[in-house]
């Protein structure tokens, strides 16, 4: 009879439990480093490929690549009695891995939004995008 693992393994090179305390048959690792980089940056000093481009295609690196341009921002927001759905428009001050800065140009005012809220985006011109590169023979 085979047992069923009640949790998924931690993914970072060892177990979260150790085997004495949850005796499915696993065996206990030793933690592994893992290079910590932000999304979509390269870790320092690793050569690039040919044809590799610095920047992956993560929404916060299309958005980085596009400030100063005007976007709308379409959110949705669940629980909420006042307003399920708002739509903010400004000029695109930054982004990160979990927010997006706007202006509104005509009050000055400045909104912090987040990614988890955000539906979808619009801009009224076009949007400057490197896609990303496959490795050569990869298709």
């Amino acid at each position: 009879m085979s047992q069923q693992m009640p949790y998924q393994p931690y993914p970072y090179g060892y177990e979260m439990y150790p085997s004495a305390q949850f005796p499915f048959g696993m065996q206990q690792q030793q933690p592994q480093m893992v290079p910590m980089q932000p999304s979509g940056a390269l870790i320092p000093g690793t050569p690039l490929a040919p044809g590799q481009v610095m920047e992956e295609s993560y929404i916060e690196n299309i958005l980085r690549m596009n400030r100063g341009k005007v976007i709308t921002v379409y959110q949705t927001f669940e629980n909420n009695s006042q307003w399920n759905a708002k739509i903010f428009r400004g000029v695109l001050e930054t982004a990160g891995r979990d927010h997006i800065i706007i202006s509104d140009p005509q009050t000055g005012k400045r909104y912090l939004l987040l990614m988890v809220n955000t539906d979808y985006i619009t801009a009224d011109e076009e949007l400057n995008y490197i896609p990303p590169t496959l490795p050569q023979g990869v298709r």
